[in-house]
């Protein structure tokens, strides 16, 4: 089970943000539109430095992800960025998102795609759900990339969304509202692993708690 971790728009600080990246996830995405280039680039290098295994994501701002030389996410408004440009531009990698199941087909060939939102969140739009994930999923046609699905995910209905073609979920508020986002990151991959809801109170620390 993949785990990406998204910022949630409050801006660097270093001991929350150090506190997710030693929980135990796989990536990193740097979502912060009220910051400015430098201010965007110079936490895009901290976390670079403070975690330099993990696969790291800017949201948005392609400038920063070439600066430092990490992936960008183009959000669904962004301008499209084909295979040739990416090349051309020296972008390590692509993120895109699916609002659609029609649009998987035309972004089928970047590292990641983001499906979303699977459950309620404010804001948001109309929510797809377990069952209209997991028929999407089903219907899925080939990508390159590995699958996440984002909005909403818990380690109470992660479990829900396991299927063959998911390769993990993206979280924000239940990773950035834990007092304990190592315990949290556990309760996730438990709950993906058997299929239920788990309590992260109940979910064994990871080593590096």
């Amino acid at each position: 089970m993949y785990v990406l971790a998204i910022t949630p728009g409050e801006g660097l600080d270093p001991l929350r943000w150090a506190g997710v990246l030693d929980s135990g996830i796989d990536a990193f995405m740097i979502r912060e539109p009220a910051l400015e280039t430098g201010a965007l680039l110079e936490a895009a290098c901290w976390v670079r430095e403070r975690a330099p295994g993990l696969e790291l994501w800017v949201n948005g701002r392609l400038d920063v992800a070439l600066a430092a030389g990490c992936g960008l996410h183009a959000p669904e408004a962004y301008p499209p960025v084909l295979p040739a440009a990416q090349e051309a531009l020296g972008l390590k990698a692509l993120s895109r998102p699916v609002h659609d199941p029609a649009q998987v087909a035309e972004r089928a060939w970047v590292r990641q795609l983001i499906l979303s939102p699977v459950f309620p969140v404010p804001g948001k739009g109309a929510a797809w759900g377990a069952d209209r994930l997991l028929a999407a999923l089903e219907a899925l046609p080939p990508v390159a990339g590995r699958v996440l699905a984002l909005g909403g995910i818990t380690p109470g209905n992660a479990g829900a969304l396991r299927h063959p073609r998911l390769d993990g979920v993206a979280v924000i508020r239940s990773l950035w509202s834990s007092a304990d986002p190592a315990r949290t990151v556990a309760a996730l991959r438990a709950a993906w692993q058997d299929g239920a809801g788990h309590d992260p109170a109940t979910a064994p620390l990871s080593p590096e708690s």
